[in-house]
Formats: structure tokens, sequence, C-alpha cells
């Protein structure tokens, strides 16, 4: 039977897991890299740890291999935005992490002016947030020493991480990206599936240093055996959250999934339509195959697993995430301490880039447990926020909410997300949903797959998390604390 290897070019890690034709993982090989964060605000990435890390897996996964796969599919963290050398391939500057809010000011400045913010509106789906990658790219152009004028000479090539993969998987071969990453660079016109010549004007970014824009399954060309260490077909990318849909076989319009890990991001499928918000959600490309676009809404949430991460790394109250799940359930109330987890501000549907990480309600008595157990409810919260707006903006309520992401085989979060929501929430028995939507688009190129309706046979359930108790008081009290988070950096 063939097999299909995804590369998860993800935050904080890298991975190659290789899957059978069922959608059974076979192999995985992970790596993490460093996160860097220079000054209040800003994270990067260094590019060629994010290459080297990526590399290691992908050569070790094929290296066990029996025999080589028959395509390979890349997914990726988008909105982070690279610059490199066209002629080397070495970059010019650190990466510029979607995270990263260096452009707040920018955004503001953009957001005052409404006939340019109706226009990014109208023609990219979403809002000038330092989210997206047009102002981070216009940043690296206006304030690296020489790299404007070396854009604007064609020396240059930029992308988002998937396109940095495929330039060095393919010797510089291809410069390419799918229509998922190039919807969220607020340079994209998602309706006229192309690079927009006025925003690109209007962001000071020259369209030469852009890459082709590609179906999500599809010819991108080949992994060198030099490279990798036997040559294989690339045939699939796409942005993580879209992989993961696919993966989920959200394939219907009304289907919903949430991805829970380093951010919280929640996509529901609108079918052909791309449906407008009034909500403070994107509209955005799930994925293009075959010159047709499936578009989605979708409600990005910055900071969830890496509230977690926080509180071990930087606080040291927990050794391991898996710990937070006892301590949460060592108690038997929250005792009204809510942490608002926006260390790098608020996305969906506050977009309040000036919004900070807030802890509010404690007391003598609150231990790490309380701590613990408010960082989990803050991702059922914010992706509760996500949902009830994605449920006016769509006209019918939430049915049941299909979840993935490394947070989810903690049960505890899982249960309190299906009482927060008040639907079942359902974890499948693959959670490596974001590579197996990358595999499973590369195996729809390289014909593994004869459509998507085969895929989406492939997947199954492993748990369903039913509404126990109501947790509306909570809740309530859960916006009270984020209205004094929000606008708190004045800077």
């Amino acid at each position: 039977m063939p097999t299909l290897l995804a590369l998860d070019a993800g935050t904080t890690s890298t991975r190659a897991v290789l899957f059978g034709a069922g959608g059974e993982v076979l192999d995985v090989a992970q790596r993490e890299f460093p996160q860097r964060y220079p000054r209040p605000g800003w994270v990067e990435h260094d590019p060629e740890a994010i290459w080297d890390s990526q590399l290691a897996c992908a050569r070790e996964v094929v290296a066990r291999a029996a025999e080589p796969p028959a395509a390979l599919g890349i997914t990726n963290q988008r909105e982070t935005v690279l610059v490199w050398d066209r002629r080397t391939g070495a970059p010019v500057a650190p990466a510029i992490v979607w995270q990263d809010r260096r452009t707040a000011a920018a955004c503001e400045a953009i957001a005052a002016d409404a006939a340019f913010t109706r226009l990014i509106r109208e023609r990219t789906g979403l809002l000038p947030d330092p989210y997206f990658s047009a102002t981070k790219l216009a940043w690296l152009l206006d304030h690296v020493p020489g790299v404007r004028a070396r854009a604007e000479a064609g020396e240059l090539a930029a992308g988002t991480v998937d396109t940095f993969l495929l330039w060095r998987f393919t010797g510089g071969r291809v410069h390419a990206t799918d229509a998922s990453n190039a919807s969220r660079t607020l340079l994209y016109d998602i309706h006229r599936g192309r690079w927009d010549e006025e925003l690109c004007a209007r962001f000071g970014v020259p369209p030469a240093l852009l890459p082709e824009v590609r179906d999500s399954a599809g010819d991108y060309g080949t992994a060198e055996a030099s490279v990798l260490g036997r040559a294989v077909a690339i045939r699939g990318v796409a942005g993580d959250q879209q992989a993961a849909t696919f993966g989920q076989a959200c394939l219907a319009a009304g289907m919903a999934k949430n991805t829970y890990g380093t951010g919280c991001f929640v996509v529901m499928n609108t079918g052909t339509v791309a449906r407008d918000s009034a909500s403070g959600l994107l509209t955005t490309v799930a994925w293009r195959l075959g010159g047709r676009t499936t578009y989605a809404l979708e409600g990005a949430i910055f900071v969830a697993g890496a509230a977690v991460q926080w509180l071990r790394d930087e606080l040291g109250i927990v050794r391991t995430a898996a710990e937070t799940a006892a301590l949460a359930a060592s108690l038997d109330g929250n005792d009204d301490v809510y942490l608002v987890p926006a260390f790098v501000g608020l996305g969906a549907p506050y977009w309040d880039p000036r919004a900070r990480g807030t802890i509010v309600g404690l007391t003598r008595g609150t231990t790490r447990a309380h701590l613990a157990r408010a960082a989990l409810e803050a991702v059922a919260y914010q992706s509760a926020d996500v949902l009830e707006a994605m449920a006016a903006d769509c006209g019918e309520p939430l049915r049941e909410l299909r979840i993935d992401g490394g947070m989810v085989t903690n049960d505890w979060l899982c249960q309190f997300q299906a009482d927060v929501l008040e639907v079942p929430v359902v974890r499948p028995a693959v959670v490596e949903t974001t590579a197996l939507g990358a595999a499973a688009l590369a195996g729809l190129a390289a014909g593994v797959f004869p459509d998507p309706a085969a895929f989406a046979r492939t997947w199954r359930e492993e748990r369903r998390f039913e509404p126990r108790t109501s947790r509306r008081a909570e809740r309530a009290r859960w916006r009270e604390a984020v209205a004094r988070a929000r606008e708190w950096d004045r800077a």
C-alpha cells in the first residue's frame, strides 16, 4: 500500500509524519527549535533553525521507510514571513512570526483609514492586524539595510514558511505557495484568486518578490534525493489550520473544527461562498482544488498551549503540560480566578493588539492548581467566544465541534470545552490532523485518493465528550476579565 509523508512546520517544533493510505500513523519524528523574543511583543525564528529541524525530521522518517512515500505534503505555521537571497537561498533576516506585534502602530494607522480597511476586507477577507504577513514583510523591507533595494532589483524572494521549505527542498527550482497560505497575507484577492496589485502597492511590497500561487493539491516539484535521501514528489501544500480542517474531513459547508496548539484556531467550512463576517471573524480560503476555491470562516486565538508553556517555562509551576489536567481536576471550581492570556494581544473576535495578559481574582489561598486550571479554562472560553460569533455570522447554531492538536489529549479540557459550548466535542482517532490533511492533499494529487470523499471515508471518531453541566455563570465572569485586559498597552 502507498504511504504519504507530511512535513508539519509548526511554531515551536517541526515534524515529519508518515501515513498509510487509511490515515494510520506509521512513523513520526519531531524536533523543537528556539523561540526568540528580542523586544516586548516581538517574536522571531531563525530560518536556518526551521530548515535544519524540518530536514532532520524528514530525513529520519524517509530513511526508516521501507519504500519511498508516494508523495509529500507540506503544512506550516501561517503568516510567518521570510526573505531570502534568490542565488544562495540564504535568509537576509530572522523570520517574523505570526505572533509578532511590532507592526501594531502601522496597523492602527491603516485601521483609521476606513476606505483602505474596507478595501482590505472586501478583497482579502481579513483585517489590518499585525498577525498577517504584509506589514511584517514591509517592515523587513524598510528596516533591514539594503533589503528594499535588493528586492526591487529582483535579487530576493519572499514567502511564508511553506515557500521557504519548497525552495530549499527543490534546490531553488520552485518559488510557490498555495491559495490557503496566500490568503493570509493581506495581499491576495480571495475572489479573483491572485495577488492584488493595488494592495501590494499600498503595503509597499514588490509583486516580483512574491511566490506563484497554486492549488493546494498539485505539482510542487520534487524534494531532491541529494537533500532528502530519496527523491519524493511534493504534491500538497496548505496552511496548518486549513490542513487540519481537511484532515478532520470537514468537507461540507457548516462543519467546524478547532485546533488546540500554540494558538487555537476555529475554522468552519462555508463551501463555495466567501461569507462576510459581522462578528470580527476572518473570511479565508480553506483550499483550492482543480482551480475551484472552498472558503471558510476562521477565528484565530493567539495563545492557547502557549499559556501552558508559560506556566512551565517562565513560572516553573508545572514540569510537563500533562500535569495541568490533574491540577485542574483537583479543584471543585475555579474560585473566581481567571487568566486572560493576551501576551501578544487578543485575536478574534476582539482584535485588540494592545490587550495584555491579566490574572484576576487572586487571593492568599490561590495555588498553582488555580493558575493551571485558569490557563485551561481560558482556552475553552476563548474558543467559545469565537464559535458564538461564528454561529451569529452563519445564522445557525453549532451542532458539534471536531477537535485536534496537542492539547486534546487533555480529557479535562475536552470535557470543559463541551460544557462551555453545550454541544458535543469530538476527538478523532488520528489526532495528527494537520499533518494528515497535508498528506491527504498530496494523496489527491498523486492519485492515492480519487477524490476528497474517498479520503473522508477514512476518518474515524475516537471519543465524544457530551455536555454535563452549565458553565454560563463562569463564562460571564470570563467576559469581565477580558474587559480588564483590553487596551492595556498604551505605548
